[in-house]
């Protein structure tokens, strides 16, 4: 690291490994590589070294001295202003040599226009010096590390074709027993793409499922062997039984739901629904007249005839 001068390494300050799993070649960031400089590398690595743009060697496990090119017209200067250093400018560029995974995911069409997904891992290695220098070569950086994810995204446009090519003719219902036939296309597909950069395709796993969750779960219930409606039917009575309803076994069966049917009534309704007035309430006792006086008994006599003293 910058920090030590003279021992270009992947390692950090603290001994952390810089190139992990997601990244397959880095450029070293410093410019304190000169001659006699000491180059580690690592035992999943190559080194590529590079001068003015021109690679000058490549370099496998181990740990080595940077020459400088022997050049006549110079040797003197170099004694006399730089001590037998170059002042020249290198550049490390190391590549990860161990088997990497990366992940893309996307969307495709099946024959009907029916919307899928599919998620595929695929295994990339680089095995040789020789294409080491091709993967320098040929593929671009930003920064200082390339990562897998900017390979998948020179490498995704590929995946993309080569599913839509098998998946707009097949059936969507057919589409999973296309699946080796399809694994064998995308790696035939990204192996011809990837080796112009030196790069080696090792394994790819292919998943492909349609996108809407309703089609999938009706394509499920077909494979228990309900016909179409019959799946229709079920993944209805499925939502209704969720959503708390009781009509949803005359779904599934395909029967009419009755409200009345095996219902026993036991109280008329009309009082309900035509309420009659209540009675007056009677007056108040101290109003009242009282039961045997002369104007509820007619055979009271009448004032004046003598009557019951």
């Amino acid at each position: 690291m910058p920090g030590i001068r003279g021992v270009v390494s992947t390692l950090t300050m603290d001994g952390e490994e810089i190139m992990g799993p997601d990244v397959l070649m880095w450029h070293y960031p410093s410019n304190d590589i000169i001659n006699g400089s000491l180059l580690t590398v690592e035992s999943n690595h190559f080194c590529v070294l590079k001068s003015r743009g021109a690679i000058l060697n490549v370099y496998e496990t181990g740990q080595y001295q940077v020459q400088t090119p022997q050049r006549i017209l110079f040797g003197n200067i170099q004694q006399a202003f730089y001590g037998g250093q170059s002042p020249w400018q290198y550049e490390a560029l190391y590549v990860n040599r161990a088997k990497l995974v990366i992940h893309d995911s996307g969307r495709a069409l099946s024959r009907e226009m029916a919307q899928l997904s599919y998620d595929i891992d695929y295994y990339i290695t680089v095995n040789t010096p020789d294409n080491a220098v091709m993967l320098v070569q040929h593929m671009p950086y930003r920064g200082h590390a390339l990562t897998t994810k900017d390979v998948n995204g020179y490498a995704g446009p590929v995946v993309e074709q080569a599913i839509n090519q098998l998946a707009q003719v097949t059936p969507l219902e057919q589409i999973n027993e296309k699946i080796h036939e399809l694994t064998r296309l995308v790696h035939d597909h990204l192996q011809q793409f990837l080796a112009v950069y030196g790069i080696t395709l090792d394994t790819v796993k292919v998943l492909v499922y349609p996108s809407d969750e309703r089609m999938k779960s009706l394509i499920s219930l077909k494979a228990f062997g309900l016909s179409e409606l019959d799946a229709i039917r079920y993944y209805t009575a499925m939502i209704m039984a969720e959503r708390g309803t009781v009509s949803a076994p005359n779904m599934a069966v395909g029967q009419p739901f009755n409200i009345g049917s095996g219902v026993t009534q036991t109280m008329g309704t009309e009082r309900f629904l035509n309420p009659q007035p209540l009675p007056p309430s009677p007056p108040p006792a101290a109003q009242q007249r009282p039961t045997n006086g002369p104007a509820n008994n007619p055979n009271w006599p009448a004032t004046g005839q003598g009557g019951p003293r």
